[in-house]
């Protein structure tokens, strides 16, 4: 049987690794990041949050540039400078000591972040066939939840002795985890640059149809503020269960992701397949929110129940989710503009983490079970809405409008992109967002 962190050896395994070295400093980061900022630095909440949101304002605004710079210079070479700034950007914050200089150093680390990201998912896409793409996808996804709890284990360590001595050392934990993964990106062979030529302005936003594919999976993308912000807020705000629940809940979307999401991806192959994941996600999220809504106003123990089945079809729903939009977001991308595509594709990651509480406390906190259903259904509907633009987008390709490789029809037979070599990666945007 497949194992879900380890990938065949070769390019694959080493882009494995380099995803579980940065992910182990990221977990750590992400359980500290917050009380580092306030307790050490000492800034208010209110401008560390403010910091983080323009922060990930410009990060989304560089990643298409940034992934084009990966088509026209190698996508090796650009990521592997990237992952240097990233590690670059992290060591910075050890000195940081003020709002404007802690501004200036987060808004680095979301511009590396973000163009790593594209950068590695050009890479990915000239390293790895067509075909075999999302079934790595999958293989880094499982490594970055493993390396994820890993990294918040240590972090919890830190939290637990409260020293600064200790949060600096998560710091430059996070640091020198970038720099590890720099060091094995280089030992991959490097794909020649796609020697795109300079285009006129927008780029990417004149491809219409990708533009609609990619607000329809941002829309999707809402689930990742709903476990981190909208899940736990219901259950301290509108429900009798236990607040440790929280962690419960996190703990088991991590280990299912881990477990499973190879299995679930492994029959995402082309359009047709990624856009039936897709749909069969909207349905799986509708049952979720609506399981989540029964939660209010029972005893303690039915609320956890509850509680921990929404959690269970919410985990299914975006494995599925994930698999479908790694094919559509590669697939659907010109083989010569994979880092330019990939770059604007990110964006939905930042959006959705920027938008999602302002929109899931309003309708969570704020409607109740109305706001849960309401969430449902915008779910299905975007789920539904991404096929007819992913089919748009891919009869574009087939009418020769953009050269890209998702063919209009296929799955297992039809290449997702024109290839002429052979293996790469994903990213993981992250960012306390991420």
């Amino acid at each position: 049987m497949t194992n879900p962190l380890v990938p065949p050896a070769g390019p694959r395994r080493v882009l494995a690794l380099a995803q579980l070295a940065n992910s182990v400093g990221d977990g750590a980061y992400y359980v500290t990041s917050a009380l580092y900022f306030t307790h050490v630095v000492g800034l208010a909440p209110a401008r560390v949050g403010l910091g983080l949101t323009l922060a990930w304002a410009v990060g989304s605004l560089v990643g298409v540039p940034l992934g084009r710079l990966a088509d026209r210079r190698g996508p090796r070479g650009t990521a592997v400078l990237l992952a240097l700034a990233t590690g670059l950007a992290v060591a910075s914050f050890l000195v940081v000591r003020g709002f404007v200089p802690f501004v200036a150093a987060a808004c680095a680390y979301a511009a590396a972040q973000s163009g790593l990201a594209a950068a590695r998912q050009a890479l990915l896409a000239g390293l790895v066939p067509a075909g075999e793409r999302t079934g790595l996808l999958a293989h880094l996804q499982s490594t970055l939840n493993a390396g994820l709890a890993v990294g918040a284990g240590l972090g919890g360590l830190a939290l637990h002795a409260g020293t600064r001595a200790a949060y600096l050392g998560v710091f430059a934990l996070d640091a020198v985890s970038f720099l590890l993964c720099a060091a094995l990106l280089l030992r991959l062979p490097s794909p020649p640059a796609a020697g795109v030529t300079r285009r006129h302005g927008t780029g990417v936003l004149r491809d219409r149809p990708y533009v609609l594919v990619t607000l329809l999976n941002t829309v999707l993308l809402l689930r990742m503020p709903l476990l981190s912000l909208g899940v736990p807020l219901w259950i301290t705000e509108r429900t009798s269960a236990p607040a440790w629940l929280v962690s419960a809940l996190f703990v088991l979307n991590t280990a299912v992701v881990m477990v499973f999401q190879v299995r679930m991806a492994r029959g995402v192959t082309g359009l047709a397949s990624a856009t039936r994941a897709i749909r069969r996600s909207g349905f799986v999220m509708l049952a979720s929110c609506a399981v989540f809504a029964l939660s209010s106003g029972t005893p303690p123990w039915v609320a956890a129940g509850i509680l921990v089945a929404g959690a269970v079809l919410q985990v299914v729903a975006e494995m599925q989710q994930s698999a479908g939009s790694w094919q559509l977001g590669l697939g659907l991308a010109p083989a010569d503009r994979v880092g330019e595509y990939q770059g604007f594709f990110g964006t939905g990651v930042t959006v959705a983490r920027t938008m999602g509480p302002l929109v899931l406390t309003a309708l969570l906190v704020g409607w109740g079970t109305p706001g849960w259903l309401l969430l449902g259904v915008l779910m299905l509907g975007a789920s539904y809405g991404t096929g007819p633009a992913a089919r748009w987008a891919a009869a574009r390709t087939a009418d020769g409008n953009t050269g890209r490789g998702c063919a209009r029809g296929g799955d297992s037979g039809t290449a997702v992109v024109a290839e002429n070599r052979p293996v790469r990666q994903p990213s993981k945007a992250r960012l306390p967002a991420t």
